[in-house]
Formats: structure tokens, C-alpha cells, sequence
């Protein structure tokens, strides 16, 4: 027979467990976070438990005409199960239901955040597969830039606008870099590099690099770089090189405390980039 002594011992290490069940049950409750998304007979849903960076549990769930035929866990190979919500600290869900291909069903887009102080979204594109009847998924790392969807011209397509990550670092520090306008297209399960399509956009972008260098002499060859990227997206060669000789020979050319070079040599390795990755031609 049990003791009284037996019987507390067992009744309190039941209490003791009933409230760390509960608390646990309270906490997974508390931390749970869906969010969702829908266009015509396509819904998605994205949910995920914690809040960045510390985040597990991704799923998401794709329904066509009231039939699942997506439901995953979330990885990227640039986070693995890691991947946070990219529209963290916003009221903007991380998943949205468009229409990116023109006459095709709407896709469902994920935006992942991979964690780091300046690093960087990674959309994915999930897309119908009428043979299988299942989504395959495409995605993109944007880097630190990230992309906006918008529709640059009326009644014509979603695009990503971003920016060209490969003038970070390259001429100055992180903080006084810039980068150069893009913009793709998505179909056929391809991202596609329409920025030249896009012309005002470009021009705008250049403006605004420009004007910024002209308040930054101290430290604005990162500026410079990415407004000589845009005005060669261009076709403006012309105006490029003469602009650029005619800052160092004002020396304004300048990296601060940077110990990358500035004036001639700047432009040198400037036109040794813009070859590089196509936009001189």
C-alpha cells in the first residue's frame, strides 16, 4: 500500500508536469504565426513558429480548386530550414498568390529572409505543374537588396525591381555603396534580366545616384559607380568616361579612409566591372 508520504511525492511531480505540459502547449499557441494569401481558386499559406531570428517549423500549403497540392517544409539553400519570414516587422505577409506569367494561373511567391545584419531575401516562385498537378518551386536570391513587385506599366506585367549586389563592396565599405537598377520578369520557371526594357525607370535611379554623389565627395565613388552602371544600361558610354575624367581631374574621385584606389584608377577598375558583367557592350 502507498504511503501518504509516496502518494504527495507522486501527486506533486504530476502537478509539476500538468503545468510545464500546459506552459509548453501555451508557448507553441503564443508563438504560432500563419499567414495567407489568395487569388481567384489559389490560396496559400505560410506558417511558421518563433519570431526572427530564431525561427522553425516553415511550412507551406498551396490549394487549387479546393485541392492541396502543395504542402512542404520551407528551405533555400542559402538558409536551409532556417529561413525566416521576409516581411518581418511589417504588417506585409511574406506570401502573396499573383499573377506573373501573362494568361497563365497565379503563382504563389515566398519571400525568405536568411538572417545577418545586411543579408539578404530570397524570393521563391511556386508555380503550377499541369501534368503533375503540383508546384515547382524557383527562386532567387536578391542579397541584401531584396525585390519589390510592382507593375512598372500599366496593363503590363509584375516584375521584380531590385538592384545589381555586385557594386557592393567592390569600390568602397558597405555603408557608402550603391548598386545600379534591376529589374526581371518571371516564366517558364525562369527569372529573366528585363531591366534595359525599362528605360525612365533606369533614368530615375541614375538621377538619384547622381545627385547623392555630388553631397558625398568625401566618400562617393561607390555613387558614382552605380549611376555609371545605369547610364550604360543606357547606352550613354559617351557621357559615362567624360564624366568620370572630368571628377578626377577635380579629384573628387574619393574613397575616405578606404584604402581602395580613387581618381584614375577607380575608373579603370570601374570599366573593368561594367565589362565584366555586361554593361558596356
Amino acid at each position: 500500500m502507498a504511503t501518504r508520504h509516496t502518494l504527495l511525492i507522486f501527486s506533486t511531480a504530476l502537478a509539476a508536469l500538468a503545468a510545464l505540459t500546459a506552459g509548453l502547449v501555451f508557448a507553441g499557441t503564443a508563438l504560432a504565426t500563419t499567414e495567407t494569401a489568395r487569388s481567384g481558386e489559389v490560396s496559400a499559406s505560410f506558417s511558421f513558429t518563433g519570431s526572427p531570428p530564431t525561427v522553425t517549423h516553415q511550412q507551406l500549403e498551396i490549394v487549387n480548386a479546393g485541392q492541396v497540392l502543395y504542402d512542404q517544409p520551407v528551405s533555400s539553400p542559402q538558409c536551409g530550414a532556417m529561413c525566416g519570414p521576409g516581411a518581418f516587422g511589417s504588417h506585409a505577409s511574406s506570401v502573396r498568390v499573383l499573377e506573373l506569367e501573362s494568361g497563365g494561373p497565379p503563382d504563389v511567391v515566398l519571400e525568405l529572409f536568411t538572417g545577418g545584419a545586411s543579408c539578404c531575401f530570397v524570393d521563391q516562385v511556386f508555380s503550377l505543374e499541369p501534368g503533375t498537378m503540383t508546384y515547382v518551386k524557383t527562386e532567387r536570391d536578391f542579397l541584401n537588396a531584396g525585390a519589390s513587385i510592382k507593375r512598372l506599366v500599366p496593363g503590363g506585367p509584375l516584375v521584380f525591381v531590385s538592384a545589381d549586389p555586385v557594386f557592393d563592396y567592390a569600390f568602397t565599405d558597405g555603408a557608402d555603396s550603391a548598386e545600379p537598377i534591376q529589374i526581371w520578369s518571371f516564366s517558364a520557371r525562369h527569372f529573366h534580366n528585363v531591366t534595359r526594357l525599362h528605360p525612365r525607370q533606369i533614368t530615375a535611379d541614375a538621377s538619384r545616384w547622381l545627385a547623392l554623389f555630388r553631397h558625398h565627395l568625401s566618400n562617393g565613388v561607390g555613387l558614382i559607380a552605380a549611376w555609371a552602371g545605369d547610364e550604360e544600361l543606357l547606352g550613354h558610354n559617351k557621357l559615362v568616361q567624360s564624366t568620370l575624367a572630368a571628377e578626377a581631374r577635380k579629384g573628387d574621385l574619393r574613397t575616405g579612409t578606404n584604402p581602395l584606389p580613387g581618381g584614375t584608377k577607380f575608373v579603370a577598375a570601374l570599366n573593368r566591372l561594367l565589362r565584366r558583367y555586361g554593361y558596356l557592350r
